[in-house]
């Protein structure tokens, strides 16, 4: 039987299964819906499947965007943001990206958040050093390790070096999970750039350089690689410049390195 369409209504509680976050419907916006969960935190989520509600799957439809409460300002992820509140002492458990690019990008938007949780992003250098990371990390119950990967689809390399690396650590201590982009670039939505869409890049080029030639830019060497990407960062102001399929995995990265443990 097919799930049931269930109106985002203010109040409603829903449950996301794979991240167990549960949260209250607090508002509606550009295509996600805004849950409080007990701790107050606000995650933004795209609407649509996945939703369970009183154990149940169901479809959460749009219903009227809710203005936020008055004097409280939204941070670039959707969630209240924290006034005057220094930034908390850093935690043990870390969150992991494979490169500079993505760090950047998940500070701009979630950087808020990250401060009030005291979560510190480190990136890789790649996600084939993972496996040699975690055995110097030594993750644990209460120094977890949430992992964001590039392009982590099924019989993907990126899928195979995951799977082995997570076999070595305790049960727990790691999440890895990740999107089905070939760069983290494309999780910009390209209308932001002005643009209809990313380039198809073929697979003997590097992704960054090919597309930048595709698109008519300069691509001759890094200076022409980092120029072009601080343009395309400054184009992303909130969550909603960004693809759902990037927002989900951040949030639940978040929510796994930040949860109470025991």
């Amino acid at each position: 039987m097919a799930p049931r369409t269930v109106p985002a209504t203010v109040g409603l509680v829903v449950e996301l299964p794979d991240s167990g976050f549960v949260g209250a419907v607090v508002g509606v916006e550009v295509g996600n819906v805004h849950l409080e969960d007990r701790q107050g935190r606000v995650r933004a989520f795209p609407l649509g499947p996945g939703f369970l509600v009183e154990g149940a799957p169901v479809v959460l439809s749009g219903a009227a965007p809710v203005a936020a409460p008055a004097g409280r300002a939204r941070s670039a992820s959707g969630s209240f943001h924290v006034a005057e509140q220094r930034a908390r002492t850093a935690r043990a458990s870390r969150i992991w990206v494979e490169g500079r690019h993505d760090a950047e990008l998940v500070e701009k938007v979630w950087g808020h958040d990250l401060r009030v949780e005291g979560v510190v992003v480190e990136y890789l250098e790649g996600v084939d050093h993972l496996a040699e990371k975690l055995a110097a990390f030594g993750p644990t119950a209460t120094a977890r390790v949430g992992v964001l990967v590039d392009h982590l689809v099924t019989g993907s390399k990126e899928a195979r070096i995951a799977a082995e690396a997570t076999a070595r650590v305790p049960r727990g201590s790691v999440l890895v999970v990740g999107h089905p982009f070939i760069d983290i670039w494309q999780a910009v939505k390209p209308s932001r750039l002005g643009i209809e869409r990313w380039p198809e890049v073929p697979r003997h080029l590097e992704w960054k350089k090919g597309a930048l030639a595709a698109l008519g830019m300069p691509h001759d060497d890094q200076t022409d690689v980092a120029t072009a990407w601080q343009r395309i960062l400054s184009r992303v102001r909130t969550f909603h410049d960004l693809e759902p399929a990037l927002l989900g995995p951040v949030e639940q990265l978040i929510d796994f390195v930040t949860e109470p443990t025991g």
